[in-house]
């Protein structure tokens, strides 16, 4: 059966500036879920000393939780050599940081959507950079995950690989039992694109998941692809919200994982707007759960 971790979206900043939230006040928080893990994000000013890495992972597991997964935003479509080389230079970092937290997972992404890349090129790029990754995380025992992206909080552009089709292509690329999909299923509507549709083609390779809802606060879906096109920045009519009252269908969604077998973690993208919907969300995911897996 799946289990059931929790990312803090709406401390995100927070975490990341010095001195405004600790990643202790954030492990303290979470215990309100009751969930089974803590998704971290490797920019937390508080894993910026390694040091400080052994007393973390024991805060968490002290709650009897555990750091499932590390949420890591690589940049491998630079098109110089060298800046590509410091990005698998930071992945490979993110993932010595993940095994010694006790992540079993680490995200990479594919990049930037740079306007001077052909689609091509960038394919190439970040094949060849995730592949150069992966001698490191097998050798940690870490699986790295590509994300259906949109875009990192801290990028201008949106991902290389947003939409389904070279997303679809970047991963049957890539062919490692240390490699596979986290899927986002508000990120393929973000693209104007069904989820499902989406899932359909890379069921198979789906390790781990991002559980967000998204609800449009105003306008259409094709108002939203025609904001998104492009877009170096989130449309802001295009919310988070308490998952189960948005747009994606968590039935159907869990009903094609539950058929490939699929076990892995699954984590909260919420309380963008307070704890109180993240907790809604937390316990909405766990009935469904027991629902389709139970």
């Amino acid at each position: 059966m799946p289990k059931l971790a929790a990312f803090p979206k709406g401390f995100i900043h927070q975490l990341v500036a010095e001195n405004e939230m600790s990643i202790y006040e954030w492990i303290d928080i979470s215990t309100s879920l009751e969930i089974d893990g803590l998704e971290f994000y490797s920019n937390f000013a508080d894993l910026k000393d390694p040091a400080q890495w052994p007393k973390i992972r024991r805060a968490v597991e002290a709650t009897g939780m555990v750091i499932p997964m590390m949420c890591c935003s690589p940049d491998f479509t630079i098109a110089d050599p060298e800046g590509r080389r410091r990005e698998v230079e930071k992945e490979i970092s993110w993932i010595r940081m993940s095994a010694e937290l006790g992540a079993k997972y680490c995200r990479v992404l594919s990049g930037q959507r740079r306007k001077e890349i052909t689609r091509e090129q960038g394919l190439g790029y970040v094949v060849e950079s995730i592949e150069a990754c992966l001698p490191e995380a097998e050798k940690l025992g870490v699986t790295l995950t590509l994300e259906n992206h949109y875009k990192d909080d801290f990028w201008t552009e949106p991902e290389f690989a947003q939409m389904m089709d070279v997303f679809v292509e970047l991963v049957g690329r890539i062919d490692s039992p240390w490699f596979g999909v986290n899927f986002d299923p508000s990120n393929a509507i973000a693209a104007g694109e069904n989820p499902l549709d989406l899932l359909e083609a890379i069921k198979h390779r789906v390790v781990t998941m991002h559980a967000s809802d998204r609800y449009l606060a105003q306008g259409t879906i094709e108002d939203l692809r025609r904001e998104e096109g492009g877009s170096a920045g989130y449309v802001k009519f295009f919310r988070h919200g308490v998952i189960g009252k948005g747009l994606n269908d968590y039935d159907a969604i869990f009903s094609t994982l539950k058929a490939v077998g699929f076990d892995g973690w699954i984590s909260i993208e919420d309380g963008v707007e307070g704890m109180e919907q993240m907790v809604e969300s937390a316990q909405f995911l766990k009935k469904k759960i027991a629902q389709h897996w139970g």
